[in-house]
């Protein structure tokens, strides 16, 4: 395949990620605690020999994906006035003890489970300083305080245990706004625990229709250059073809 066939493909493999991991954005526009994602490219040089009429080594420059970035800056902060609603603001993840062993999240909407246990939306048991935190009928209405202390009418029932990790980007997705890490966690000491609100998203549905219509440009200008190359390849066989 033509050199400039294959530079042209690698761009607009990069065009069609870009497109993938803004939908995707946009899709979770609605989930709680969602980070948005931004696709990272790199310049790939690979030197070829010269082709006929030219002289020197000649540099082909590709596009290489080269991952996903996180943006960890926090959503905004909505009142739900669910009593086991909980945003963290500031720094930290909740702890969910799930089959496959703790996982971590910033989505709080838990509810109660059959034992009075808190849990997530799936079923997942939220996991206190000390374990799971059970709520029963005698602790009658429950607070829960900034630094995480859920307290009844008997007094002090649990502490929601948030950790932090030395490196956040780190984490692994894995859904239901659950991220796995082989990093230790560390008890988190700079947030503050906010009941009956829920973090929202931090997508921004505007920048990411305009970097939508960005790369569809981008897009195209590269599918006009394949094009272009493929109608010269053309013209050429058939001027060939009638010598």
């Amino acid at each position: 395949m033509d050199n400039t066939l294959l530079i042209s493909l690698s761009h607009q493999i990069a065009s069609y990620r870009s497109m993938d991991v803004i939908a995707n954005n946009i899709a979770n526009v609605s989930t709680p605690a969602f980070q948005r994602e931004e696709p990272t490219f790199q310049e790939y040089i690979v030197n070829v020999a010269p082709a006929e009429g030219q002289v020197g080594t000649q540099s082909l420059s590709f596009v290489q994906d080269t991952g996903l970035v996180r943006d960890l800056s926090e959503g905004r902060l909505t009142t739900t006035g669910a009593p086991f609603d909980m945003a963290i603001h500031g720094n930290g993840y909740f702890v969910v003890q799930t089959a496959n062993g703790d996982r971590y999240t910033r989505d709080g909407h838990f509810t109660l489970n059959e034992s009075g246990q808190i849990v997530t939306s799936n079923g997942d048991t939220v996991q206190g300083d000390g374990g799971p935190i059970t709520i029963t009928p005698d602790d009658g209405d429950v607070h829960i305080a900034a630094d995480g202390t859920v307290s009844g009418k008997t007094g002090q029932i649990g502490r929601m245990r948030v950790v932090d990790f030395q490196n956040p980007r780190l984490l692994v997705k894995e859904g239901a706004s659950l991220y796995a890490t082989d990093q230790s966690p560390v008890t988190a000491d700079n947030f503050k625990l906010q009941s009956g609100m829920l973090e929202t998203s931090n997508v921004e549905p505007v920048i990411e229709i305009a970097h939508m219509i960005e790369v569809m440009r981008a897009y195209q200008a590269t599918a006009t250059l394949t094009q272009s190359q493929e109608d010269l390849m053309r013209q050429a066989i058939d001027k060939l073809g009638s010598m």
